[in-house]
């Protein structure tokens, strides 16, 4: 059975066609999704270098700032004491508000830094309060405010009365990396 001209072309379009959307279905689109996805990942690799590369940069100006801040910070819990107490009266001093109580307390912890809690309560203006408050937040000491409680005696805010909770960090008791070794390399 001889397939005359006409058929013949129809056949090899058919053939063609045929081959064409098994090659886009089964080669094509796989190997451009492949490609797609590819890019993607690429892009994003290329933002985390990006990343990599700014704190690489940054390492040495945030090492210096650790350490100054470690050399200045407060070494243990007598220090972190007493400096923080002295601040307090300073900062109550300057916003001319009355202190009436200063409890601190301490956080026992086996990390490096430890944590002091100062209870902390006074009288004052609504604009003392606002300035004792300011002095604490934007203090060089590493102190935060916890949490905090305000109220007033009058409309008016002449008699504020302030209590809160004050964070302080020192650094804790250095424990020893390792313990000296005894007799024939045993501990």
């Amino acid at each position: 059975m001889g397939l005359s001209k006409r058929e013949r072309i129809i056949l090899i379009a058919a053939i063609a066609s045929v081959g064409l959307f098994v090659a886009v279905k089964f080669v094509i689109d796989p190997v451009q999704a492949k490609r797609d996805e590819m890019e993607s990942q690429r892009q994003q690799l290329l933002g985390d270098l990006n990343e990599a590369e700014l704190l690489i940069g940054n390492h040495a100006r945030m090492q210096r700032k650790w350490n100054a801040m470690l050399s200045d910070g407060l070494r243990n819990a007598t220090e972190a004491e007493s400096r923080i107490l002295s601040a307090l009266r300073e900062w109550s001093g300057a916003a001319n508000m009355a202190l009436i109580s200063i409890r601190p307390e301490r956080i026992s912890s086996n990390k490096g830094l430890e944590e002091m809690i100062f209870t902390v309560a006074g009288r004052g203006s609504l604009e003392s309060v606002a300035r004792f408050l300011w002095q604490i937040e934007t203090a060089a000491l590493p102190v935060k405010i916890r949490d905090m409680q305000l109220g007033s005696s009058s409309e008016a805010g002449d008699s504020m009365s302030l209590q809160l909770h004050l964070s302080a960090l020192y650094l804790g008791a250095q424990k020893e990396q390792a313990e000296p070794a005894g007799p024939g390399g045993r501990k």
